[in-house]
């Protein structure tokens, strides 16, 4: 897959928000593919049959192609001028990433918004998106959803504090910061 065509197909004609697009989605890949790389029984068969338990090229591609939904909101402030609300993005690129052949990068743009989006969570705060648990499931997936808290796309280039993050997710209550710990526990940073 060369996921910078995918970009471009979409994004071309927009250079200002396909800057923070591609910037935004490199420092997520990147930090992403440290954190592989710091975990070398995930990629060297160790699985139950002797599988990998991580793609590292899926990953680098999915990472890239996470919030490849935002050209559909109105986030003015990062050059998106669509319809949608910015919650939307995940479900948006997912509904992309599936009309261009590529269903599991979707599930990656479906679920690494926040620490995930419980069923609960759409029904009680009536988002507009389909109801659904949209919450990280594969390793993969969960890698890149931590990776992704910390880079934000309205400050290109700058690491979002520890304890900004912490407390971002904790707005969304007990339930949304336990499955955090776990991403940290998962990923193994020293933070």
């Amino acid at each position: 897959m060369n996921y910078l065509s995918l970009i471009d197909k979409y994004y071309g004609n927009y250079p200002q928000l396909r800057e923070v697009l591609v910037t935004h989605s490199r420092q997520v890949a990147d930090r992403a593919l440290r954190i592989i790389d710091a975990h070398p029984e995930w990629t060297n068969g160790e699985g139950a049959n002797g599988e990998c338990l991580v793609d590292r090229q899926f990953v680098e591609e999915a990472a890239m192609l996470h919030d490849i939904g935002i050209i559909f909101c109105d986030a003015p402030k990062i050059y998106c001028r669509g319809s949608h609300k910015y919650i939307e993005h995940g479900f948006l690129g997912a509904e992309l990433l599936r009309a261009e052949g590529y269903p599991k990068h979707a599930l990656v743009a479906e679920r690494h918004t926040g620490t995930g989006i419980t069923i609960e969570q759409v029904e009680r705060e009536e988002l507009p998106i389909p109801e659904r648990d949209y919450c990280p499931q594969s390793l993969e997936e969960k890698i890149i959803c931590y990776a992704d808290k910390f880079y934000s796309k309205s400050h290109l280039g700058e690491e979002v504090d520890i304890n900004k993050i912490k407390y971002n997710i904790w707005k969304y209550g007990h339930a949304a910061y336990v499955r955090w710990q776990e991403l940290v526990d998962l990923c193994g940073e020293q933070l």
